[in-house]
């Protein structure tokens, strides 16, 4: 069976007229979310701490900020933007006496609600718009007349209306304009949380080290091997972002193209597949979940911490800053 997709001429945002919609955190997919759905017409509330850092932000940028559970009283849709591990708690406290009858909970994340964090009255929407890109980015291509492409996903549908109002979330963010798709809410966790460990940050970030060590190793300057191996990953990954793999080689040198078809497939094998294999069941199992859930409540700040220090302190970070200062002495180089 194909996978159900819409466009943007499929969709309407009559299903949100006279609906109050209150997004709650204003980080940057929050901001961004917030300020398309009041910048599409509809009527927007931003629900925050008292005195929270992104409070004034809000305010500054137009919004009718308020309190969460002020924010949730008022609200037909309660749009769930703050973090994983943040959601139980504020849905235990501030949400849940709120939610009345025939209300709309959504989120752009899975993870609540698939792993029972959250576990909501039947007598309520369950919905999910995930934009498949950064907040800033969901904010710059609104801007500009387009969007980022968006996952949608129906987990409980008790008014027979969830369909319509989600799309027309989706619409009011610019999602509709690339195409929305249709996913579970068991589906996308799952894949994103792959898609993070195995390439996107982890399998990503340690390819870049091994490459440079190597080529340091070897006696190269370490300035050079964090061009070819660091620099110049950017370049490839927007020509496979816009043309496909095949695109991308058909738009290196000949020596690269063969090079890479011929070495690429003996340093990520199938022995590298069968460890993907593995992470994956630990995700699927809920032992990442666990984990993580447990490691956050420990000692969230201190894990990250001692973990982002040591990588802080490899040479190629070292190396990137001071580069990276030569490139673009204008901007504010971390």
């Amino acid at each position: 069976m194909a996978i159900r997709r819409w466009l943007d001429d499929q969709v309407t945002l009559e299903p949100l007229k006279n609906l109050k919609i209150a997004v709650i955190g204003y980080g940057i997919q929050g901001a961004a979310q917030a300020s398309n759905m009041k910048d599409s017409g509809l009527e927007v509330s931003v629900g925050l701490r008292p005195n929270g850092k992104t409070w004034e932000k809000a305010v500054a940028e137009g919004h009718r900020v308020l309190e969460v559970d002020e924010a949730v009283k008022g609200a037909d849709i309660i749009h769930i933007l703050i973090p994983d591990m943040e959601q139980e708690k504020t849905y235990k406290n501030d949400i849940s006496p709120h939610l009345n009858e025939g209300k709309t909970l959504s989120f752009s994340h899975g993870a609540a609600i698939h792993w029972k964090w959250i576990e909501p009255p039947a007598n309520v929407d369950i919905t999910m718009v995930a934009p498949k890109g950064p907040g800033q980015r969901v904010r710059e291509l609104y801007l500009e007349g387009f969007g980022t492409p968006s996952l949608v996903a129906v987990h409980q549908d008790f008014t027979k209306k969830a369909w319509d109002k989600t799309l027309a979330l989706a619409k009011s963010i610019g999602s509709t304009k690339p195409g929305v798709l249709e996913t579970t809410f068991r589906e996308e966790v799952e894949t994103d949380w792959f898609g993070e460990q195995i390439d996107l940050c982890g399998g990503v970030h340690q390819m870049i080290l091994k490459s440079f060590e190597t080529l340091v190793e070897a006696g190269y300057q370490p300035e050079i091997a964090y061009f070819e191996c660091l620099h110049e990953l950017k370049l490839i990954v927007d020509l496979i972002q816009k043309y496909g793999i095949t695109g991308m080689y058909n738009r290196v040198s000949e020596t690269a193209r063969y090079g890479g078809l011929t070495r690429g497939k003996r340093v990520i094998d199938e022995s590298s597949k069968e460890k993907m294999k593995q992470v994956l069941t630990e995700i699927q199992s809920g032992h990442f979940a666990s984990e993580w859930v447990n490691n956050y409540k420990k000692d969230r700040k201190g894990a990250f911490g001692t973990m982002l220090s040591e990588l802080e302190s490899h040479q190629i970070e070292k190396v990137g800053k001071d580069l990276r200062r030569m490139m673009w002495p204008k901007e504010k180089i971390e």
